[in-house]
């Protein structure tokens, strides 16, 4: 099979596309044959080596994928050969930059119906980090406020979509290239934050703060005072602490995206009711993903990029 593959760490020119076996489904595993794959920020640094999970090399890259079933390992019962499905894969384990991946059966739900296969591999890690943010570690209700930095980005456009769906006013920072995806995506108010700054810019306090943006540490603390008494404070920063104020009870919490298939699968529905919307703004050959990680390299790539092996 055909698949991307880096042998070393390094930039995006360790990347390259050639010839691998094709892997074999062992007990509770899948074998599938890939339709998409999703680019994320985290495989450039799974690629540079920057990103503590401990892979082997040569490593295929891509832990979003959307696909059909071709065989089933031992003791997988609860799936069957043909069967369209999309998963949120092991990020240590060899990934859907691949004509085939093999996936444990315990990450993987049918496939939304509503949408092209291939572009299913867009939202399953994004998706649930948006989720998981919002609702398990947020705890987010109906007619609370939550302000979303950096709602611009893949996370940030389902966590709007998910917010304002679950009857939040939503608060949103954006650029101006991301302004009108941002406002489709349910946000009532919209921060520019290229004219103007965010604690300004916030006129009553909000219960919830999301952080997605790679703000400073001291323009992070100096968010924490929008949220009220007794809120939290969200990021998917791991990169730096969390800021919040223990003496008026701001909480805070940390996002680390876990393959929880039941919240998979209720966004499944989501999409195939209309209620959430995948936004695809690339799709490209397999062959081109090195491209593409040159440039993420850059700051040259925006949205969200699948890549599709040739017809097999």
């Amino acid at each position: 099979m055909k698949a991307v593959r880096f042998h070393e760490f390094g930039g995006p020119e360790v990347l390259r596309y050639e010839d691998a076996d094709r892997p074999v489904a062992g007990a509770g595993q899948v074998l599938i044959r890939v339709a998409g794959s999703a680019f994320n920020p985290a495989d450039s640094g799974i690629r540079g080596g920057t990103l503590p999970f401990p892979v082997a090399l040569p490593h295929v890259p891509g832990y979003d994928v959307s696909g059909t079933i071709e065989a089933l390992g031992e003791g997988v019962n609860d799936l069957a050969v043909g069967d369209a499905v999309v998963g949120f894969l092991p990020m240590g384990a060899d990934g859907s930059a691949a004509e085939y991946v093999v996936a444990p059966a315990d990450v993987l739900v049918k496939a939304p119906t509503s949408i092209d296969l291939a572009d299913a591999a867009a939202f399953p890690s994004v998706a649930l980090t948006a989720w998981q943010a919002l609702f398990d570690l947020g705890g987010l209700t109906s007619g609370q406020r939550v302000l979303i930095a950096g709602a611009g980005g893949s996370v940030g456009g389902y966590a709007v979509q998910l917010a304002a769906h679950a009857g939040a006013y939503v608060i949103a920072t954006a650029s101006p290239r991301s302004r009108d995806a941002v406002t489709a995506a349910g946000a009532a108010e919209i921060i520019d934050h290229t004219r103007s700054t965010i604690p300004e810019s916030v006129s009553e306090p909000v219960d919830m703060l999301l952080n997605l943006a790679p703000l400073s540490p001291g323009d992070f603390e100096a968010l924490v005072p929008l949220v009220r008494d007794g809120g939290i404070v969200v990021a998917t920063t791991a990169w730096m602490d969390t800021p919040g104020d223990a003496a008026r009870g701001v909480r805070t919490a940390s996002v680390f995206v876990q393959p929880d298939v039941d919240e998979l699968a209720r966004l499944v529905g989501l999409i195939d009711s209309g209620e959430l919307v995948v936004d695809v703004a690339q799709r490209v050959p397999l062959s081109e993903l090195p491209k593409i990680h040159v440039e993420a390299a850059t700051g040259s790539l925006h949205g969200k990029v699948v890549v599709m092996p040739a017809a097999h």
